[in-house]
């Protein structure tokens, strides 16, 4: 057996391996950290319960994704269509997402599916450490009327400190 290392794409077998990491560091070559790689989620794992993914298998991961993305957009879209045509005399407006993100890789898959669907986004990747202190100035500047913020307990964190999104 190859020894897991930093970079490697692996699966944890006591999970059925049911999602695709990446490893991020290895500690005394038993116990790795790890990166979801198309699921946000942050874990560790002994290297014994860790599985190679093979690249085939990513690339098929990667493939149902973005057709289930495509698909959910197809049906939004037609969805919108139709509505649409039904209420052909009224505007329709969507509102404006801001979303602020600690991790690089899913703030621009968030902005991508933002597009995709058709919706107004700001996605803005900043640290965790630092969202609580810039969330109420990107209010202020984007206005917008939806507000995500994705990171490890961030919500709870930002939540007491901005000003009218409760």
């Amino acid at each position: 057996m190859n020894a897991i290392k930093k970079g490697d794409i692996v699966a944890r077998k006591s999970h059925n391996k049911d999602v695709i990491f990446v490893v991020n560091l290895v500690i005394n070559n038993k116990i790795a950290i790890l990166s979801g790689i198309t699921t946000r989620l942050k874990a560790d794992s002994y290297l014994d319960d860790l599985e190679i993914v093979d690249k085939r298998e990513i690339e098929k991961t990667y493939k149902e994704i973005e057709e289930k993305i495509a698909s959910k957009a197809n049906k939004n879209n037609q969805k919108a269509t139709t509505s649409l045509l039904k209420r052909s005399n009224k505007i329709i407006y969507t509102g404006k997402i801001l979303h602020l993100d600690g991790d690089k890789k899913y703030s621009e898959k968030s902005n991508a599916y933002y597009k995709k669907m058709g919706l107004k986004a700001v996605v803005r990747n900043i640290p965790e450490s630092r969202q609580v202190n810039l969330a109420n100035d990107l209010i202020d500047r984007y206005n917008p009327d939806i507000v995500v913020i994705t990171g490890h307990d961030r919500y709870a964190k930002v939540r007491k400190k901005l000003r009218g999104y409760k």
